[in-house]
């Protein structure tokens, strides 16, 4: 089976480890996974270490306009921009995404009152997924909040747009490390190996079939039309025939 070829694509991985250093991180190592499958189908990938960066909190374009001295998301929201896919990459802690995670999702919602030039939210026509590491059961509960986010927010989400691994229950090796006698811990998880080429191919699916429909269509989400009173067929419940 001859594989697609989606050049011209463009893919942001985001990867919302605590650990500094991007090289050891766990999450990074998964995402290395979605970054090869998407960058052996011409896709443009661009990594994104979000500790890396002073983002500060809050949920307003620049932070620096509303009493921090420092903010970086200004300066990365281009990179978000130019995305056709967009990956969050996390660990789990105490069951949920990491702080650096939330932060990232909450600055992503800042953006959401920016229309694109058809009156509709900046991130329709771009496709999310979610990738989740950890030794503690929560792969599905997290991907269900991250998905949501990312679907409320305006982007598409495919099917099947998440994939995780989870080591045993209680301290222990996380995905990628060192194992005596064979590969490192993860990578022959049938389950794992399976869910993140699932993801990684249904995105880039996505945003080509978004691509060439020139985005979603406009009736009924036209923001600047619904402002002007069109009502794109609503109509108040008293008004609606019974049954």
């Amino acid at each position: 089976m001859e594989a697609p070829d989606y050049q011209g694509l463009r893919a942001l991985l985001v990867n919302c480890s605590l650990t500094p250093d991007a090289a050891a991180s766990h999450t990074g190592r998964l995402l290395d996974v979605v970054d090869h499958l998407m960058a052996g189908a011409g896709v443009q990938v661009d990594r994104l270490h979000a500790v890396d960066h002073d983002i500060a909190p809050g949920v307003q374009p620049d932070m620096r306009e509303h009493g921090f001295d420092q903010d970086a998301w200004p300066g990365l929201w281009p990179r978000v921009e130019a995305a056709d896919i967009l990956v969050i990459g996390t660990p789990l802690w105490l069951g949920e995404e990491s702080s650096v995670c939330r932060r990232v999702i909450e600055r992503l919602y800042a953006m959401s009152g920016m229309l694109n030039d058809r009156g509709q939210s900046v991130f329709y026509g771009k496709t999310g997924g979610a990738v989740i590491t950890g030794n503690e059961d929560g792969v599905k509960h997290t991907s269900m909040s991250l998905l949501f986010a990312l679907q409320h927010l305006g982007l598409v989400i495919p099917p099947q747009a998440d994939c995780g691994w989870l080591g045993e229950i209680g301290p222990g090796p996380s995905y990628g490390d060192p194992q005596d006698g064979g590969r490192p811990v993860g990578f022959d998880n049938d389950f794992t190996r399976r869910n993140a080429t699932i993801m990684s191919w249904n995105l880039m699916h996505t945003a080509h079939l978004l691509r060439q429909a020139g985005g979603l269509p406009t009736y009924g989400n036209d923001r600047n039309a619904l402002a002007d009173g069109e009502l794109f067929g609503y109509a108040e419940p008293e008004a609606v025939p019974e049954g």
